[in-house]
């Protein structure tokens, strides 16, 4: 029964702290977390699905290689 009343503890350490926390400062630890992590699909899959993306045209259109504007 010993382990139980840990878990118990423990999680009531986290609530209080959590209470305790103001509002606003657990809106910044929580956006500073979500930019801090890479997108999941670069995560999991690396490069493929930004390169998937560029191929499709999903992303900045940018003028063909070797062609120059005209009028310039």
């Amino acid at each position: 029964m010993a382990k139980g009343e840990e878990i118990v503890k423990y999680v009531t350490q986290k609530v209080v702290q959590y209470i305790d926390t103001p509002s606003d400062r657990r809106k910044r630890e929580r956006e500073l977390r979500r930019r801090k992590n890479e997108p999941w699909t670069t995560r999991w899959f690396g490069m493929i699905p930004m390169s998937v993306s560029m191929l499709f045209g999903r992303g900045k259109k940018a003028p063909p290689a070797g062609k120059a504007r005209r009028g310039q």
